[in-house]
């Protein structure tokens, strides 16, 4: 099974770049993650790099992974965060959140993990299959059916290392097929962007490199704020059922005309 991948931290208009990202590709698994410090405490960025250079340990390139294995790399990740914690009371508050995508490449499966607003968009024949539901207080108010419109959309009630926190969400395991896609991204990149503007870019591209670049540059037409990262993953050949150009839909990755 041919994976490729690509990725992108910016700092937008932050003062620092409080997320982290990570990948590795096995031999027989795979790993790709981002990672946001929840901003407003100390200790954002640590939090992020503690959960991220975890599960990276844990990772062994050349064994194969299973979901409950993966699922206790997770725990793993965030007790480092509540031990370091302890041993600095100034950094007490600090958390983060996670989107973590694992691929078992001998069996050709996915399944992927997320705590707090950090996404995992899956993409079967060019368009989105599945997308992680944030652990957001706007999204508790648009599952009940309630008007979110205006509501701080960085209202968390769910991250690593955040008091009172609640179990991660697991995604079941899922059979790959050839040309499936996968886009791991913090708020930052994906609030900037429509699904359906993912989806666009997705067909007008032939490598995840050219995917996030082309994404990037609607996102740069938009008012940054926020640090953005994303791990973009293509299994097999994306672009042989899905490489085409629709010149309507595909007007906001075009150069403006003079």
């Amino acid at each position: 099974m041919n994976i490729n991948f690509a990725s992108t931290s910016q700092i937008g208009a932050r003062e620092s770049n409080q997320d982290e990202t990570g990948a590795v590709l096995g031999k027989h698994s795979a790993c790709f993650m981002v990672c946001d410090g929840v901003a407003g405490t100390e200790g954002g960025e640590m939090a992020a790099q503690l959960a991220r250079d975890t599960l990276l340990a844990e990772f062994r390139e050349e064994h194969p992974i299973t979901p409950d294995e993966t699922g206790r790399w997770i725990h793993l990740a965030e007790e480092a965060i509540l031990g370091a914690q302890k041993v600095n009371p100034h950094l007490k508050r600090m958390s983060t959140t996670l989107a973590a995508l694992f691929i078992d490449r001998d069996d050709q499966r996915a399944w992927w993990t997320h705590a707090g607003d950090s996404r995992v968009y899956h993409f079967r024949r060019g368009f989105i299959h599945a997308v992680t539901r944030d652990h957001s207080l706007a999204q508790q108010m648009r599952d009940a059916g309630y008007e979110n419109t205006g509501i701080n959309s960085n209202l968390l009630y769910n991250a690593l290392g955040a008091e009172g926190t609640q179990p991660v969400s697991n995604s079941e395991a899922l059979p790959l097929e050839d040309g499936d896609a996968f886009l791991v991204c913090t708020d930052g990149f994906w609030c900037s962007l429509t699904p359906q503007e993912m989806e666009q870019a997705l067909r007008m591209v032939n490598s995840p490199q050219e995917w996030l670049a082309l994404m990037q540059k609607a996102i740069n037409r938009s008012e940054k704020k926020d640090n953005l990262s994303a791990v973009a993953v293509w299994v097999g050949s994306p672009q042989d059922t899905t490489l085409f150009q629709s010149m309507t839909d595909s007007a906001r990755f075009l150069p403006p005309r003079d």
